[in-house]
């Protein structure tokens, strides 16, 4: 466990008491005992060492000190002083992800939340089954926390509830009325064509260049968007974009999308693109 992710903020005496499945899973799971250490991260976002005073009667109480490289000199791990990660300022990564059929979408949105997206905003396209009912947001939500307890990512993940096409582009404007730069990428199976020839006139790497505050990729769900949906993603104002020649799985279009993203923005300081 990177770290541990707590929604309840220190009281006046430094004191976390935490119960119910927090209480299970840090007990009975990670069966830790008192006067152990376990690394925290609270509802703000700070990093955080936790010391188990008093485990009694479904309660556990912990002793809050902020996380610094002085810990390094206690009983702790090394990683519980790590210093900060690269990449904490990187773009925000809004994934938008067409529901796919069965459990696709639980791997989705782990893979998500381990990568260091900002939010997953699954929607409803013209192939997608729709069965995301109350009971899998749920999950999702208890999937994402795992997940960043597990990769120890920063990035405090949020879930938007699914939406419809309509709804989406009503989303996607609304993104573009409050930031400078936004960058929405349709990443799609093959290359798409008009009647003038090839659409995609750039490569990630150069679209990327312009410095976007915010990247939105779109991740078609099995047998990838419809015409008509391709057509509409292109009039609002989103990039086509071919990786590869491999035409991958929906659950791993996300992750291999994300990830190219991210690594060419932790790169950027190296980059040297070519006068055209």
């Amino acid at each position: 466990m990177k770290q541990f992710i707590i929604n309840v903020r220190p009281d006046r005496e430094n004191l976390i008491r935490l119960e119910g499945k927090d209480y299970h899973y840090l007990i009975h799971v990670r069966r830790l005992a008192v006067g152990e250490f376990f690394p925290a991260l609270l509802p703000g976002g700070e990093k955080a060492v936790i010391q188990v005073i008093s485990i009694d009667h479904g309660v556990l109480t912990g002793k809050y000190t902020p996380a610094s490289p002085d810990l390094s000199s206690c009983s702790l791990s090394a990683s519980l002083a790590e210093g900060s990660l690269q990449g904490e300022n990187l773009p925000q990564i809004i994934l938008f992800q067409a529901l796919p059929k069965g459990d696709k979408m639980d791997l989705i949105v782990r893979q998500a939340a381990e990568s260091g997206i900002a939010k997953i905003v699954p929607f409803i396209s013209e192939f997608s089954i729709d069965g995301a009912g109350e009971q899998r947001f749920t999950r999702w939500e208890r999937i994402i926390k795992e997940a960043r307890q597990q990769s120890g990512s920063k990035t405090a993940t949020s879930l938007n509830p699914p939406v419809t096409m309509n709804e989406l582009f009503e989303y996607w404007k609304a993104l573009n009325d409050g930031s400078p730069v936004t960058l929405g990428l349709l990443f799609h199976h093959l290359p798409l064509n008009n009647q003038s020839g090839g659409l995609e006139h750039e490569s990630l790497h150069r679209y990327l260049y312009s410095n976007p505050k915010i990247i939105a990729p779109v991740i078609g769900p099995e047998g990838g968007f419809s015409e008509r949906e391709v057509a509409l993603f292109l009039e609002n104002g989103f990039k086509p974009l071919t990786i590869g020649d491999a035409v991958l799985r929906t659950e791993t279009a996300a992750l291999y999308c994300a990830a190219a993203i991210r690594i060419l923005l932790l790169e950027r300081d190296s980059w040297e693109l070519k006068q055209t």
